[in-house]
């Protein structure tokens, strides 16, 4: 086990104390705080220190560099309102300089993480470090309603922190059950902003993606105070990335925006040190087979290979519990060598007839819904029958959902009866008939 992650949280990630341990090269670092400067109109070390994202020293570091080559010059005056502090502005030289840089790259703002650092990082914060207890599962399972061995399956899978195939009928929460893995994970973790490659950015951070974490406020009574860390990164929950249908290998990839020449991460590397789901698999316009392929490497060498636009090819750290959930039989849309690359293999059934019935009766007290004998007794004895009496975790809430909006619609108090049973059967299941055009 990585001894970074312990009991107290991820080692974070400390602060750069001069220009010498930025390890980017120190032209980009100047471009960056020009373009800065003059994209936001910033003139004070403290203001533009918090727009590049670095402690205010390596900042006036970058300043007096700059001061040196002739692209800022100091104004003269002091700031009252700012603690007397010196202001600067761009010279001629320095807003040429900075329109030179804006038409190389458009990026400007925090200051990226070279991905050097950045792969140390991943280390003290794997997910593999992460040891998740029967307790913690059980806790965030605890919405749902599972055979008691399935969490015997799910614990080592989870703690493994390397890849999980659930398949089974549709239906029965194999979307929930991601979901609650991904709640186990109560610990924070530290994303970039962005990071350099090659004198190239990829921004990383995204709030669609990524869950920025509470700002842990010092405490005066307390003898430890809060440990800072570099705040190119962003402290945050263990990211989730989910997909569907929708997934191509394209999305994979690194996107390039040509119009500000900088990259974004591709899926897989925003999921770093959290969860990347892909559900629905076999649903894609790319064949399942194609998507595993694509996923062979990272699955067993815990690395992905990336491209630039120049064809440059590099590898980056998979630190991913990588989920995917189908419908399907795997032997139908995978081969063996595919197979063999998941390490676990886990069926999700449809529950029996006593779980269904605790699903339902934990459905109608949450949705305020009266249990009634004579229509349970009907939907078991009459309507199941009829499907061979194959039950599915998500029909509790069809039925208890369809039977509200008709007793919402008649005026009558929620209520369930075999006639409401049966109105709400016939929608969900469509009768198998002609269609007489």
């Amino acid at each position: 086990m990585n001894m970074e992650v312990t009991q107290q949280g991820v080692q974070p990630p400390p602060p750069p104390n001069r220009i010498e341990e930025m390890r980017i090269p120190v032209v980009m670092m100047r471009d960056i705080l020009l373009k800065t400067m003059f994209r936001k109109n910033l003139d004070l070390v403290t203001d533009i220190s918090e727009a590049i994202c670095l402690p205010r020293a390596v900042t006036q570091e970058l300043v007096d560099m700059a001061r040196t080559q002739l692209l800022l010059e100091a104004t003269g005056t002091l700031n009252a309102n700012s603690g007397n502090e010196m202001g600067y502005q761009l010279t001629d030289a320095g807003k040429q300089r900075a329109l030179d840089a804006l038409a190389q790259s458009e990026y400007f703002g925090a200051m990226p993480v070279p991905l050097s650092v950045y792969s140390e990082q991943i280390k003290r914060q794997s997910i593999r470090s992460i040891q998740i207890t029967r307790q913690e599962l059980t806790s965030a399972m605890g919405h749902l309603v599972l055979p008691n061995n399935l969490l015997d399956q799910l614990g080592p899978a989870v703690s493994a922190g390397r890849s999980i195939l659930m398949y089974g009928p549709p239906g029965n929460g194999k979307s929930s059950i991601s979901n609650g893995i991904r709640d186990a994970m109560g610990d924070k973790i530290y994303v970039p902003r962005a990071i350099e490659y090659s004198g190239q950015v990829i921004t990383v951070y995204d709030p669609i993606v990524h869950s920025k974490a509470e700002v842990e406020t010092d405490d005066p009574n307390s003898l430890r105070r809060r440990r800072t860390f570099d705040t190119r990164y962003v402290r945050c929950e263990r990211p989730t990335v989910i997909t569907g249908g929708e997934l191509t290998l394209d999305m994979l990839d690194l996107v390039y925006n040509p119009t500000a020449r900088t990259y974004q991460a591709p899926l897989q590397l925003k999921a770093t040190g959290g969860i990347f789901i892909v559900d629905d698999l076999g649903r894609q316009a790319e064949p399942p087979q194609n998507l595993v392929n694509r996923w062979i490497v990272p699955l067993e060498e815990s690395k992905d290979i990336l491209a630039l636009q120049s064809g440059e090819k590099f590898e980056v750290p998979f630190d991913t519990l990588a989920i995917f959930s189908t419908n399907f039989h795997p032997n139908e849309i995978f081969d063996q060598a595919a197979l063999r690359r998941i390490f676990y293999k886990i069926k999700i059934d449809g529950p029996n007839q006593a779980d269904f019935l605790k699903i339902f009766a934990m459905v109608a007290k949450k949705k305020k819904m009266p249990l009634s004998e004579p229509a349970l007794v009907h939907l078991l004895k009459k309507k199941y029958p009829t499907i061979n009496n194959v039950y599915a975790n998500y029909q509790p809430v069809f039925l208890i959902d369809q039977m509200i909006s008709i007793c919402e619609f008649e005026g009558i108090p929620n209520q369930m009866s075999p006639d409401l049973i049966d109105r709400a059967w016939a929608n969900m299941f469509v009768k198998d008939e002609a269609i007489v055009r």
